[in-house]
């Protein structure tokens, strides 16, 4: 399989002229907070059969982008990046998507949207302008946490832009344990489903209040597999944020038995042929090797 949600990040550049990168992490998370390189990742995939990554930001700014970049030189099992450009400066964004598509590995952009105080982020003029440029390359847009604030404008944003390619991460992070809000999120899941240039990332499914079993999770799966099809979905490991709720081969474990209910065909789209095809991705299927 491949993995189409991985992430590295030195903490060694956590403040860089002034500024402090990975706000978001700080010693609360534990573990998590320390460096997670090349090395260890690749240690991690192979352990677990996987053959290659495409590595996400996970910080909103040129230093992480240009990070992963430099791995992905450094390393072929980095099939892909989805980096992050600044959306709302188009000039800015133009920019950058210029030096960063020199990298033929640079395959999308992301935002932190969640982070964002700005809940009308999605549907911004200006970021919408920058949407279009990265759709004009040929590149994608990740979402990412996108439940509660911000599924129903990605939803109008893969309707309004059908020459996007929106990819929804961590299936919108569903609130499993509250029947109520599930209401919520059923409802906008199915209409981002019923948009042919929207796609959806089994992963990040460590959920507050909610065990990480199959059978626990098969629900939300099933809703996947309804409102987008295989061939629309694709499977992540959200390395190193998974280790929060289990390590990355229970992870994988967990996400490939709900897989494995698909047919042989449906499970090479979810685990290689999605995440070939929507990131551009210079590798063959095993399925045709």
């Amino acid at each position: 399989m491949i993995d189409s949600h991985l992430h590295v990040w030195t903490l060694d550049t956590f403040v860089t002229g002034g500024v402090q990168h990975y706000s978001w992490l700080g010693p609360q998370h534990g573990a998590l907070f320390r460096s997670f390189g090349e090395d260890e990742a690749r240690e991690t995939l192979d352990a677990a059969g996987v053959r290659g990554a495409v590595l996400v930001q996970a910080d909103d700014s040129v230093a992480d982008t240009e990070n992963m970049l430099a791995v992905a030189d450094r390393n072929p099992w980095v099939f892909g990046v989805v980096g992050w450009i600044r959306l709302d400066a188009p000039a800015e964004a133009a920019e950058q998507l210029h030096r960063f598509t020199a990298h033929p590995v640079f395959r999308g952009v992301r935002h932190l949207i969640h982070d964002d105080p700005r809940r009308d982020f999605l549907d911004l003029p200006a970021v919408r302008d920058s949407l279009a440029l990265v759709a004009q390359h040929g590149l994608t847009f990740d979402v990412p946490d996108a439940f509660p604030r911000h599924l129903g404008s990605a939803v109008r944003l893969a309707r309004e832009m059908p020459e996007l390619t929106v990819v929804l991460d961590h299936l919108g992070k569903p609130p499993l344990a509250d029947p109520d809000l599930m209401k919520l999120w059923r409802a906008d899941f199915r209409a981002l489903g019923r948009e042919p240039n929207a796609v959806a990332k089994l992963s990040g499914l460590h959920l507050p209040g909610v065990e990480y079993a199959p059978e626990i999770l098969r629900p939300l799966f099933e809703s996947a597999v309804e409102a987008f099809g295989p061939e629309r979905m694709m499977i992540g490991g959200d390395w190193p944020v998974s280790t929060l709720g289990a390590p990355y081969g229970r992870t994988l474990d967990v996400l490939l038995e709900l897989v494995s209910s698909l047919s042989p065909s449906e499970q090479d789209a979810v685990l290689e042929e999605t995440a070939i095809r929507t990131y551009g991705l210079a590798v063959t299927p095993i399925a045709e090797g």
